[in-house]
């Protein structure tokens, strides 16, 4: 029986794959132990456990277990990359180029080391969401340090040019730190053959718990130095003190794993019912546009709705279908989406926007659904 509502929010957060939660319950009792709890078998057990999803980890990403952080999420993770990076370099190299449509973790961080004397380029896209790559050579600046560009928008599904970034930023000798929060298990990624320095990434956004998330740091060729933000002892070699939360990292590990097994034809599933849901909408649905154009990742489908307030019909239909209008991380404020903006849209246009997200337990009567309840809604 067809559960009500219909999650199509995966963007925001996604459910525990059931997998996932069955190999983390030991490690709430049973397997309890501090991780780094060196004297005896319940914390050998832990350390185990915590590594072994390491490598799960890193090999989701095609890193080194060493090169993998732990942190309490992507955001974390974000502050931990562009502050300790820059606390890390702060004789001569104080600018950073980004673009206007990166998560709030990026921006706000860019603002807060703007108010301690960094400078900051704020790239523009084009109205599909794209960025010139001749832009941002243009740029780039001698004392340039980092180049802060996600590898998928969270709001359109728009995926950079992460390969093209990192030949530029190895080219300039600069450092190259991805979000890729919504990347992560939905496309391959190859953070040597990308070029990336930093990679930045939660577990909730693949099936795994909340919480939890990593920084993979580049160290193959030469140490990369980024100071620790909070203090308080050694752990993670020395980059981000805490207790580790071995079910979360162990949960963490299980859905890495899955989602490199199954991201190949997961993602030929998704992309398939993601064009489904587009057609048939713009079958019944006269005046909706398709943000982002054809370079977007499988499971996003920002649409908007001409003359149609995207707020007053989500809550319309939020007995039915559970979707949003953009990052879950705006909270509850009202303001337009930047994303949209940036790509030149009014407020009022902006506001007409909703964004829909499959995932991993959509299937095709949902979807089927969703365009019907949709296309109701609309003409009622």
């Amino acid at each position: 029986m067809m559960k009500s509502p219909i999650y199509l929010d995966y963007c925001a957060t996604t459910p525990c794959d059931p997998r996932v939660v069955e190999a983390m319950l030991p490690y709430f009792s049973t397997h309890f132990g501090n991780a780094t709890s060196k004297d005896h078998h319940y914390g050998w057990v832990a350390k185990e456990a915590t590594e072994s999803a390491r490598e799960e980890i890193a090999a989701l990403i095609g890193a080194g277990p060493k090169q993998v952080i732990f942190t309490s999420g992507a955001t974390e993770a974000i502050n931990l990359a562009l502050k300790g990076l820059a606390e890390a370099n702060v004789s001569q190299t104080k600018h950073i180029i980004t673009t206007q449509v990166e998560h709030q973790a990026v921006l706000d961080t860019c603002r807060y080391l703007e108010q301690r004397g960094y400078l900051v380029t704020y790239l523009e896209v084009d109205k599909e969401g794209n960025l010139s790559l001749e832009a941002l050579e243009r740029a780039i600046r001698p004392e340039t340090l980092c180049i802060a560009i996600m590898y998928a928008n969270n709001e359109t599904g728009v995926v950079n040019p992460i390969k093209e970034i990192g030949t530029l930023a190895k080219k300039h000798g600069v450092y190259f730190m991805c979000d890729a929060t919504q990347a992560v298990g939905k496309i391959p990624i190859d953070v040597y053959a990308d070029g990336v320095d930093l990679l930045c990434f939660s577990a909730h956004k693949i099936y795994g718990p909340k919480g939890v998330g990593a920084l993979f740091l580049n160290n193959k060729h030469a140490k990369l130095p980024v100071f620790k933000q909070q203090h308080g002892g050694h752990h993670e070699r020395g980059v981000r003190s805490g207790t580790l939360n071995t079910p979360g990292i162990v949960g963490f590990g299980k859905a890495a794993a899955l989602c490199l097994q199954e991201m190949p034809n997961e993602h030929k599933r998704l992309q398939t019912l993601r064009n489904r849901l587009e057609d048939g909408l713009l079958k019944e649905v006269s005046g909706m546009t398709i943000n982002g154009g054809a370079n977007r990742l499988p499971h996003i489908s920002s649409v908007r709705l001409h003359g149609i307030d995207a707020e007053n019909l989500l809550l319309k239909l939020s007995k039915h279908l559970a979707m949003s209008r953009g990052s879950a991380c705006a909270g509850l404020t009202q303001q337009a989406s930047h994303v949209l903006t940036a790509m030149g849209m009014t407020k009022t246009e902006a506001s007409q926007v909703i964004r829909i997200s499959l995932g991993r337990f959509t299937r095709a009567d949902d979807v089927t659904y969703a365009i019907n309840a949709l296309s109701r809604a609309i003409i009622e």
